[in-house]
C-alpha cells in the first residue's frame, strides 16, 4: 500500500512551509498518523515532529507535516519540485 500519494503545492501550503516549516501531502485513507510519519521519514530523511491530518469536503485525506528545526520543509519542496 502506497501511503504517500502527493505532495500539494497550494497557495496555503507555501505559507505553512515558510510560517511553521509544514508541508501538505495527500494520503491513503487508511493510513494513521504514525504511518504517515514513518513513511515521511524513511523518504526524505528527515525528522518529523509532527503529523495532523484531515479529510477535506472532497473525501481525500491530507496530512500536515511538521518537520525539526533541522530540515527545513523549503529543502524538502525543492527536492520534490514543488518550488
Amino acid at each position: 500500500m502506497q501511503i504517500i500519494k502527493n505532495p500539494l503545492s497550494t497557495e496555503k501550503s507555501i505559507k505553512l512551509m515558510e510560517s511553521e516549516n509544514k508541508l501538505i501531502f495527500e494520503v491513503d485513507k487508511h493510513a494513521n498518523k504514525e504511518a504517515i510519519k514513518n513513511e515521511i521519514e524513511s523518504l526524505f530523511k528527515a525528522k518529523v515532529l509532527h503529523v495532523t491530518t484531515r479529510i477535506g469536503p472532497d473525501a481525500k485525506k491530507r496530512a500536515y507535516v511538521r518537520f525539526s528545526n533541522e530540515t527545513p520543509a523549503i529543502d524538502i519542496a525543492t527536492k520534490l519540485g514543488l518550488i
